[in-house]
């Protein structure tokens, strides 16, 4: 068994696509279907049923990946040791991070981080807090950015919480409500909402708040990102709630503060292993101390 068999397979289970998984390998798709029906032969099971129509894994297949996937980031990590023993960071370095976050620059930071580590793929995954906590506890990403509840606490990873803020009502231009002062959540009872998908972190803040308050809401707009919300906003569809250190992201749409507002904190969470170097190298750069790790 090759741990370039297991590229194979992972990249044919992640494009469902023989065709596609040899151009992202860079090899012919002879090679690759080779390499595979050979490793299927030495197992003693196919790892994939093939149509005409789709590509999908057996359940011997699914029983392999996540081995494969651990074998593949294991050879990468004993490269990227051996070079930083030699004083050269290198390897991957997969983060992720919330649409929102706004305790770090983030696009600022991996610039920084580029520049001084030219020999390190980067790689960022925009998703839900819930998501990211879980990748990082399975490793499949070295560190995350996360918007939560304020009495929630990441369990199964280590990390630091790095902000707190309120949360504002985003209204379209013109709303009523844009000129008041004091206003509470029970103003905002009879309005339509865009929010986030019910059960992520970013919708579990307002909903606590508005139930804690005895208001009732209509969320009649979920979607996964704040740019999608401000557009439907802009569009007098409904207002939003979001961190009132992100709302300068939309400088035409009014804000409105109020004062039992829902709340959150931002959190910096990595696995309870030893970081790669390439994440211990990113994490001390943002001002996490080396004893920390």
């Amino acid at each position: 068994m090759e741990l370039q068999q297991m590229r194979y397979v992972v990249a044919v289970a992640e494009t469902r696509n023989f065709t596609r998984a040899a151009e992202q390998c860079l090899v012919v798709q002879s090679a690759l279907s080779h390499q595979i029906a050979r490793l299927e032969r030495e197992l003693g099971a196919r790892l994939f049923d093939r149509t005409s129509r789709r590509v999908r894994l057996t359940p011997a297949g699914e029983a392999f990946l996540p081995a494969a996937r651990q074998a593949l980031d294991a050879a990468e990590r004993a490269r990227a040791e051996v070079a930083a023993a030699a004083g050269e960071i290198r390897g991957r370095l997969a983060i992720g991070a919330i649409p929102t976050v706004t305790a770090v620059d983030l696009p600022v930071a991996l610039r920084r981080f580029h520049l001084r580590h030219r020999a390190v793929r980067i790689t960022l995954r925009s998703g839900a807090s819930e998501e990211m906590i879980e990748r990082v506890r399975q490793g499949m990403m070295d560190l995350a950015f996360l918007g939560l509840p304020l009495d929630a606490r990441p369990k199964g990873v280590r990390g630091r919480e790095l902000a707190r803020g309120a949360l504002v009502a985003v209204v379209p231009p013109g709303h009523p409500l844009a000129a008041e002062d004091g206003v509470e959540l029970g103003d905002l009872a009879d309005e339509p909402f865009v929010d986030f998908p019910a059960g992520s972190a970013g919708r579990v803040q307002s909903d606590e708040a508005f139930a804690a308050a005895g208001v009732r809401r209509e969320v009649a707009f979920e979607v996964s990102t704040p740019d999608f919300m401000a557009r439907l906003i802009r569009q007098g569809l409904g207002i939003g709630m979001l961190p009132e250190a992100f709302v300068p992201a939309f400088p035409d749409l009014p804000v409105v503060r109020l004062s039992d507002a829902p709340a959150r904190a931002e959190h910096l969470i990595w696995s309870r292993l030893r970081p790669s170097p390439a994440a211990a190298a990113f994490l001390t750069m943002i001002g996490i101390p080396a004893e920390d790790l």
